[in-house]
């Protein structure tokens, strides 16, 4: 297959497209930049065509505390203010772009940018994530595309997760893709009542969102292998609670947001002003709890930064005895989402769907995303 990049350079996808990917989390841990190879083979083994990808090199940076603080406060900015924080951070991400391939030779067709995720209301088509993608590609000189949720999301779905289709077509060997980053979500196939395979997915329940919140209260950034959880005595009270909120009863397509979170999980856990170290074993029984309820059985493959929380993948273990949790090596688990935000970029430089409606409810797949050229003809 033959995409055009520019008037002059032309892309045979049939042999290479390369892409930076871009992903910051609502945990605020850093930025991911994970530079892919793929291909895509129109044949396939299915007779609809087939995706192969190969990490060239990744990258994770932390953020300067002054970035930290103005995403963290992102919601709470006037218009000016979060205007300015939108075109500044998308800078912050080209000069992040342009250092990564000076530094790696590297030599992309195009940056995939997830963005920030600062507002998430898709019960009234509202999402948001910063980022100027014309700042990216003016800072980097790579053409970007960003803005994947927007559509989505304008088509009455929930513009989350959009992990799935890259589950689907690079992870096929698994019966259930869970990613527990700042919120964990589960995607798998489905049979649909026309008998037709289907991918559904949705998220489970706030992860490092909470707990990273908690241990930044006493100057930590996480709670390395889950230590201080583990040390600590889980509340039965607050856990009911938690297992009790309206949410967990709610059936899918559905999606989660800090806004959810500021409203519903955080007053009702200070309510009960317990350790930190309580606070912490509890969460981690009612996310390791929650997750239960949505596994079956048969292999599960465990990425984002909750995967390397030994204490919580312990709980989970204990807590759905019929699954085998599956922890792939460090570079899938750190930079898995931004792989599949560079491979949501390779589906729409394809012209082929990257938001898939059976996952986030919208009335119709679309192709999500906006391109912002580098500036002058290459």
């Amino acid at each position: 297959m033959i995409v055009k990049n520019s008037i002059k350079e032309i892309i045979d996808i049939s042999k290479e497209l390369r892409i930076i990917g871009l992903m910051s989390g609502t945990s605020l841990d850093g930025l991911d930049i994970c530079y892919v190879s793929f291909r895509f083979d129109k044949d396939g083994n299915n007779g609809k065509g087939k995706w192969h990808y190969h990490i060239i090199k990744a990258e994770d940076e932390s953020f300067s505390q002054e970035m930290k603080e103005r995403l963290y406060n992102a919601q709470n900015l006037n218009a000016l203010e979060y205007a300015k924080l939108h075109s500044d951070y998308g800078i912050y991400l080209g000069e992040r772009v342009k250092s990564f391939i000076e530094r790696n030779g590297a030599k992309p067709h195009y940056v995939a940018s997830h963005g920030q995720t600062v507002f998430h209301q898709p019960a009234i088509r509202f999402t948001s994530q910063i980022g100027s993608g014309a700042g990216i590609a003016a800072e980097s000189g790579i053409d970007c595309i960003c803005d994947f949720r927007t559509t989505d999301v304008a088509l009455y779905g929930q513009g989350a997760p959009l992990v799935p289709i890259g589950d689907r077509n690079l992870f096929s060997d698994f019966d259930y893709c869970l990613n527990m980053g700042g919120f964990s979500n589960i995607s798998s196939e489905s049979i649909d009542n026309e008998g037709v395979p289907t991918r559904i997915a949705y998220d489970i329940s706030p992860v490092n969102y909470v707990l990273n919140h908690y241990t930044r209260k006493v100057g930590l950034e996480y709670d390395k292998d889950g230590e201080l959880a583990r040390n600590g005595t889980i509340c039965k009270e607050l856990l009911e609670r938690l297992n009790s909120l309206e949410f967990y009863s709610m059936s899918g397509p559905k999606s989660l947001g800090r806004e959810w979170v500021e409203e519903e999980v955080f007053p009702l856990i200070d309510s009960f002003q317990l350790t930190l170290n309580d606070t912490l074993a509890t969460f981690c029984e009612h996310i390791a709890i929650e997750i239960s309820r949505h596994i079956k059985g048969g292999k599960v493959l465990l990425t984002g930064g909750g995967a390397l929380n030994v204490y919580l993948v312990e709980r989970m273990q204990y807590a759905a005895p019929q699954c085998s949790y599956f922890v792939p090596d460090k570079e899938t688990i750190t930079f898995k989402e931004a792989l599949i935000f560079a491979f949501l970029g390779a589906l729409y430089v394809a012209d082929m769907p990257n938001c898939m409606s059976s996952v986030t409810g919208a009335k119709y797949n679309c192709i999500g995303g906006a391109l912002y050229k580098s500036g002058g003809v290459k």
